[in-house]
């Protein structure tokens, strides 16, 4: 599993304080904290994840605590509040997917990766987690990779073995 060191410094790079300046500038004075969902996705972009440090300084640059962030930031799933891999598999974990196989699914992406849900591969390449609906109850197990989050359906092992071979040689 891929260790990382989440107390460094973070530094946020000039192209990125520009694009945080003009999404901040798109709200009325006073009100700068309505643009904290895509300056986080702007951060995440840069940084690959959010950290503590990283978060406590969107609190910082958009004046709120920093408890507001990490509300915010812990709520929805398209934000990482850990390292990930390159490619994140997403495997749909409702009731539907679950009827279908997607519980043994994900048994058999932590074997084959040989990392837990959450955790990066050594190699830096892979992270799998589950998550909420991804709104195809009929063609279950369901898949979506990221970063393009390209979407797979009717999945079993053979499968999604086929994808992470695929992903490798990219």
């Amino acid at each position: 599993m891929l260790k990382v060191e989440e107390q460094q410094p973070v530094e946020f790079s000039s192209a990125l304080i520009a694009k945080c300046d003009e999404i901040s500038s798109r709200y009325p004075q006073g009100k700068q904290k309505s643009a904290l969902l895509p300056i986080l996705h702007e951060v995440q972009a840069e940084l690959g994840w959010l950290s503590s440090n990283a978060m406590d300084k969107v609190a910082a640059y958009l004046k709120i605590e920093p408890i507001e962030v990490y509300e915010v930031a812990s709520f929805y799933s398209m934000y990482f509040l850990q390292p990930k891999g390159k490619y994140v598999l997403e495997v749909c974990r409702t009731g539907p997917c679950c009827l279908v196989g997607a519980e043994k699914l994900m048994e058999h992406m932590e074997q084959t990766l040989g990392v837990k849900e959450g955790e990066v591969t050594a190699d830096g390449l892979f992270s799998w987690r589950g998550v909420e609906c991804l709104a195809a109850c009929g063609y279950g197990p369901v898949l979506q990779i990221g970063p393009e989050y390209t979407f797979y359906e009717n999945l079993d092992n053979q499968k999604v073995d086929t994808l992470i071979e695929e992903l490798r040689k990219k």
